[in-house]
């Protein structure tokens, strides 16, 4: 009897590893199991009591299983959750679930023998530095290839350098290579635009008619994602007839508000473990301010990064003599933190460093 029981665990586990039930399911089937009651493959619907219950009921080897191997659709419940804690990018978080249900229905209607559409995934991403464009790309990785789309989701970031070789023939080999590398997830290309400035004689065309040729063969298992300032990338795809239509998804991302550039500041101190006080939460919206009309390029979550960093190593000069530093002290960020020359002025190098 406990060999059946084992041998039932096994298989529960199994399926839920897969993601063929749900982690309510697993728990009254594996209790049902423990209990000698009859176990049926459907859907329970239960208080958090009766799910305190049950929880209470396993033992802590299967409940130990049960946490380390979650569902797929918990995991994408987490990756949609750590996209909609991204600040603003509301239209950009749309349009991915729009497409995460597309690719879903597309699945369940092949299952159901019903005339697929293909899917296609390979976007362009448009907008000024900083605005989220490379984590919204290791996002969509982990998301798409949850949704089956992807076989890994891994991302491969390149520029120019990566993909344009130094003779004729060259640049084929190496942007090849990249794309090899990339199968089965995203290849991020930034600064895209750049493979087209050189004209005709340059070797960016060459890679840009293997990738292209690439993401037809390809189409299934891979995501590329082209990005970029928004005019030089429009001028980038009329550089290839083929460009424009294979990159049916085109994004923009939008500059953030200066209360969005706070909010992105307060959430980055946090994950530092630092704390702004009130009055330095209101300088550094002025500060921000500052940085935003003296930059020729909005730097956007870089700018606020650069000045975050510049803010903590001042901390450190100011705390570093003080003979009675606490925890309180060592965590908050004063207004003389962020009143520092080059910060409280606005002016920022190209870099984006003050």
């Amino acid at each position: 009897m406990t060999h059946k029981k084992n041998l039932s665990h096994n298989y529960i586990i199994e399926r839920f590893k897969k993601g063929e039930i749900s982690i309510t399911d697993a728990f009254i089937q594996l209790t049902n199991i423990d209990n000698n009651k009859p176990t049926f493959d459907m859907k329970y619907t239960f208080s958090d009591r009766n799910m305190n219950n049950l929880n209470n009921n396993l033992s802590k080897d299967l409940k130990k299983e049960l946490k380390v191997n979650p569902s797929n659709e918990d995991i994408i419940l987490n990756y949609l959750n750590e996209m909609d804690n991204l600040v603003g990018l509301s239209n950009i978080k749309k349009i991915i679930k729009e497409y995460i249900a597309f690719i879903k229905v597309q699945k369940l209607r092949e299952k159901y023998r019903l005339k697929a559409i293909p899917v296609v995934m390979h976007m362009i991403f448009k907008g000024n530095p900083g605005t989220g464009k490379t984590t919204m790309a290791r996002i969509i990785g982990k998301i798409f290839q949850k949704v089956g789309f992807l076989k890994n989701g891994e991302i491969v970031e390149a520029e120019r350098a990566d993909l344009v070789g130094e003779y004729i023939g060259h640049t084929a080999q190496k942007t090849k290579k990249i794309i090899q590398k990339s199968l089965g997830g995203v290849l991020f290309i930034d600064e895209a635009y750049s493979l087209a400035r050189g004209g005709e004689k340059d070797f960016g065309k060459e890679a840009i008619d293997t990738m292209v040729k690439a993401m037809e063969d390809n189409k299934d298992n891979l995501i590329i994602i082209l990005a970029g300032y928004r005019k030089e990338m429009d001028f980038f795809l009329q550089t290839n007839p083929g460009l424009r239509s294979r990159f049916a998804i085109q994004i923009d991302f939008p500059d953030y508000s200066i209360d969005q550039l706070v909010e992105i500041a307060e959430m980055m101190y946090k994950e530092r473990e630092y704390i702004l006080d009130k009055n330095s939460k209101h300088y550094i919206y002025n500060v921000l301010t500052k940085v935003r009309n003296n930059e020729e390029i909005n730097g956007n979550a870089r700018s606020v990064r650069n000045l975050i960093e510049k803010s903590i190593r001042q901390q450190a000069k100011r705390v570093i003599n003080n003979p009675k530093i606490n925890r309180k002290e060592l965590m908050k960020i004063t207004r003389e933190d962020l009143s520092v020359e080059g910060l409280k002025d606005g002016r920022m190098s190209r870099d984006g460093n003050v």
